[in-house]
């Protein structure tokens, strides 16, 4: 009996070292400080530029498209316009980044984990290659006056970003990528509704990401 006790504690603790290991393992490969309030709080920005971006259009007189307005009488670029717009981007980017950036410090501090490490890094540098081609991109096509596939363009790529990145972070990330892939692809569709579709993207499905992640993999640890 005793010797049966001592095997089976023994088998416990072999699997309770493993576990370790493991755990080990994951936070050497992976970025693991992300957190789901992160989506909760940039959700709430981009509904709130969204909101910014509705207002504005609603003072415009007519019933054109609103990536219409892009442009002057004489087929120019309205500077004015796409000035607002840009601006309103900038500020949801910078307010999200600065909110993430805030939450994931405070978690790793509390987690006693290192945020600058060779994992993070990776995680950033295959997020920055497909958002900045998409920056750039979204620049041309404005360049151009193409500027109903704006919205389009920033959900495909910023999918593109979350599915590349989610291989050095948590894997279930990478369903919020594809969500906003076929967003932006619809967006293309129906291109006279393509600031609701980055107001469900960026706000709606970010919210809805964080809620359930914080709730079924944070809350319960």
């Amino acid at each position: 009996m005793a010797q049966s006790t001592f095997k089976m504690l023994n088998t416990e603790e072999q699997l309770a070292a493993l576990k370790d290991i493991q755990k080990m393992m994951e936070r050497s490969s992976r970025f693991l400080s992300l957190n789901g309030l992160s989506g909760i709080f940039v959700g709430l920005i981009a509904l709130a530029g969204a909101l910014a971006a509705y207002l504005y259009i609603g003072t415009k007189a007519g019933k054109l498209p609103y990536f219409e307005y892009a442009k002057n009488a004489n087929g120019e670029m309205n500077i004015s316009f796409v000035g607002f717009f840009l601006i309103d981007a900038l500020s949801v980017l910078f307010a999200s980044l600065l909110v993430a950036t805030w939450l994931t410090l405070r978690k790793a501090k509390r987690e006693g984990e290192k945020v600058w490490t060779a994992s993070g890094r990776r995680l950033m540098f295959n997020m920055a290659i497909p958002l900045g081609s998409g920056g750039l991109f979204c620049m041309i096509m404005l360049f151009h006056g193409y500027a109903g596939m704006v919205a389009p363009v920033t959900l495909v790529f910023y999918g593109l970003a979350l599915v590349n990145a989610s291989k050095y972070t948590f894997e279930h990330i990478k369903f919020l990528g594809l969500v906003e892939i076929f967003l932006g692809l619809f967006a293309a569709i129906f291109i006279n509704h393509g600031l609701l579709f980055w107001a469900l993207g960026f706000g709606v499905a970010h919210m809805l990401y964080g809620i359930i992640a914080y709730f079924t993999f944070e809350k319960s640890n």
